[in-house]
């Protein structure tokens, strides 16, 4: 990854998958790129959901893998997870605690998951239940990071985790420090990787509450779905009309 001057790190669902003809399009863009292009996933999916999408939808394989919303990141393509992260997110994570805390709010029905890395629920729309859980954590001086998604989805993270503080990770520990990146999403979790200084899209077919992220200039907001919209975003990026627009330094997440 450190040889590559460019870097794609996109959310699964919605995002890079679905559309098929836009997916391959944008594969050949990147292809064309001389430099090389790291393909990092950041999913919410724990590893062995992001391995059952990638065969199902023939996806290439990653130099990396951000799994379970920024709590895991793997090195493909043997899976070893990043050991240094992983100290991280599990030195003050306490997810029993959080699940003792949930138990107080019915509504909120806790998602099987095959480990601990994070505790995650799905609502109906409870957004009062959610709001009180949210608040019951902070009480109790739980250390963690709190996302609400979708109007549905809720996980709760160890302390700093999260999709954009993993990228963040990953690009100071192993991309050149002037990469050309972009990142891309769709959806509620995502915000924390978009919401940065760092180029990024919000594709077509986003969730109404990426609305929330103020406009900027290295914020593209596509009209194209899916990878059509990444296709977009790279071009006005990094396509020849713009390659010389665009050349940070040294990217850092923090604004």
């Amino acid at each position: 990854m450190h040889s590559k001057t460019h870097m794609l790190a996109t959310d699964l669902d919605n995002t890079l998958v679905g559309m098929p003809e836009e997916l391959e399009e944008l594969t050949i863009l990147l292809k064309q790129e001389t430099g090389g292009v790291s393909l990092v996933y950041v999913t919410g999916r724990h590893a062995d959901s992001v391995k059952e999408l990638m065969a199902a939808e023939h996806l290439p394989i990653p130099d990396l893998v951000i799994s379970d919303v920024g709590t895991a990141i793997w090195h493909m393509p043997d899976w070893k997870e990043d050991s240094a992260w992983q100290e991280k997110m599990t030195a003050d994570w306490n997810p029993d605690s959080v699940k003792t805390c949930a138990g107080r709010f019915p509504s909120l029905q806790l998602q099987n998951l095959p480990d601990d890395r994070r505790v995650s629920f799905t609502t109906e729309g409870d957004t009062a239940a959610v709001r009180q859980f949210r608040q019951a954590l902070e009480k109790q001086a739980i250390p963690h990071e709190f996302i609400f998604s979708s109007n549905r989805d809720v996980d709760v993270l160890p302390k700093g985790a999260g999709k954009g503080n993993a990228l963040d990770y990953v690009i100071r520990t192993y991309a050149r420090p002037d990469v050309r990146l972009l990142v891309a999403g769709d959806s509620g979790n995502d915000i924390d990787m978009l919401d940065r200084e760092w180029p990024s899209v919000i594709v077509g077919n986003a969730h109404p509450e990426l609305q929330a992220i103020s406009d900027r200039q290295t914020l593209y907001r596509a009209d194209r779905h899916c990878a059509g919209g990444i296709c977009d975003a790279w071009q006005y990026f990094y396509g020849s009309a713009n390659s010389t627009e665009y050349k940070p330094k040294k990217l850092s997440g923090k604004s």
